[in-house]
């Protein structure tokens, strides 16, 4: 079985707040996101976080994972670094992922 997994962030339309996650459904679970079904946690509903903004594929689930804790562990400004390395202007790369 061929399985790929995300490691993403995602922020809310102000950029104030940056959401770490992992999934192997990258654009089905932005839908989630976007539209708050499923198992959206509390936090991005309580802070509107809903726009992705930066992933990575992995072919392992350990990697994938690794990745997640690695970057969940820096600080905001290594965050935002990361960011604008691939996506300078924030745009949501949802939209592009589904036109």
């Amino acid at each position: 079985m061929n399985n790929h997994y995300y490691v993403y962030i995602l922020t809310n339309q102000r950029h104030t707040v940056l959401y770490t996650g992992v999934t192997s459904n990258l654009i089905g679970r932005i839908w989630e996101h976007k539209y708050k079904t499923g198992k959206v946690s509390y936090f991005t509903k309580k802070y509107n976080v809903n726009e992705l903004i930066y992933y990575d594929l992995y072919y392992s689930v350990h990697d994938a994972i690794a990745r997640e804790k690695q970057i969940k562990s820096w600080s905001r400004k290594r965050k935002i670094d990361l960011i604008y390395k691939d996506n300078p202007n924030w745009e949501d790369l949802y939209i592009k992922m589904i036109d």
